[in-house]
């Protein structure tokens, strides 16, 4: 009897796991041709010379990355992506906490806010930067044409390369505060509707009930979003492309608009798989880190 248990047993698990091996093989076929191979290509073509278009390759070992060890050009990027990451997790995730924050306490009342807070997420990047850049253009865009109603003159905030890169990190902040504003209120979802109720009836005002309640109870989710916040700027590209193409100069330039500029207008495909490796490295790098340094020693 013990025996006819275990065989079928085992023949249970063994259906078990092929149907999941099937179920799952599109999945890894899927990150294997698009992710994984990819990042391994990259790798591999940065040990070459090659302009991405002949067949001729040139083996140069590791040159592209002794060059890309010493290029100030990326590691200005890198702080640039840095800047960003800040200044990113400083106004998108407050600003969003706020927003849910406020749609919570008001209900039904601020379903019309949810709605007009939302808008920017429903636009492309792409048709954001365009937008911005006709709204902060320095003839006949917005900001200009405040400054004049006040006796002032043009105000080119996107070809300043002192306010350039602020400029677009808050044209980035306005279009991704509705993703944090959403991601809070689904967090808000999973705090007790009791707690809330148990507070009051203790004499808690909605203030000291968001204080010392809500916000620890929030805080895993708000450390997820951080998380999700740096790795989203460090390989923020198109919007960036579109408003500025990196400049003025190199004042908005990113790893990612460096790669791209490497790769596809001077052709050195060699050198701009390099940076590209490099990316990984340091947004994995630097992920890893968060990670460990925000959950502590729960994260492996």
């Amino acid at each position: 009897m013990n025996n006819q248990s275990n065989t079928l047993g085992w023949r249970r698990q063994r259906s078990t796991n092929i149907a999941a091996f099937i179920f799952l093989l599109p999945v890894f076929l899927l990150l294997t041709v698009f992710i994984f191979y990819p990042i391994v290509d990259s790798f591999a073509i940065s040990t070459y010379r090659w302009n991405g278009i002949t067949a001729d390759r040139t083996f140069v070992g590791l040159s592209n990355w002794g060059k890309l060890v010493g290029d100030r050009e990326f590691w200005f990027a890198f702080r640039n992506n840095i800047m960003i990451m800040v200044m990113s997790i400083i106004i998108q995730i407050p600003i969003g906490l706020a927003e849910a924050t406020f749609i919570e306490f008001a209900g039904r009342k601020a379903a019309i806010c949810k709605v007009l807070w939302f808008i920017p997420m429903l636009m492309s990047s792409v048709a954001i930067g365009f937008l911005f850049n006709y709204a902060l253009a320095a003839n006949g865009g917005m900001i200009s044409a405040v400054s004049k109603l006040f006796g002032g003159g043009n105000i080119d905030l996107l070809g300043n390369k002192n306010t350039a890169l602020v400029t677009v990190i808050f044209v980035i902040a306005w279009q991704f505060i509705p993703f944090y504003m959403v991601y809070c209120m689904a967090a808000y979802t999973n705090v007790s509707e009791d707690v809330y109720e148990a507070a009051v009836i203790d004499g808690a005002t909605k203030s000291q009930y968001f204080r010392r309640i809500a916000l620890p109870l929030l805080a895993p989710s708000l450390k997820s979003a951080a998380i999700l916040s740096m790795v989203g700027s460090l390989k923020y590209f198109d919007l960036i492309y579109v408003m500025t193409g990196g400049g003025p100069g190199t004042a908005t330039e990113l790893m990612a608009t460096y790669m791209y500029k490497n790769s596809f207008v001077q052709f050195n495909m060699g050198y701009g798989s390099a940076v590209a490796a490099g990316m990984f490295i340091l947004i994995t790098g630097l992920s890893l880190v968060t990670m460990r340094v925000i959950n502590g020693k729960k994260e492996v």
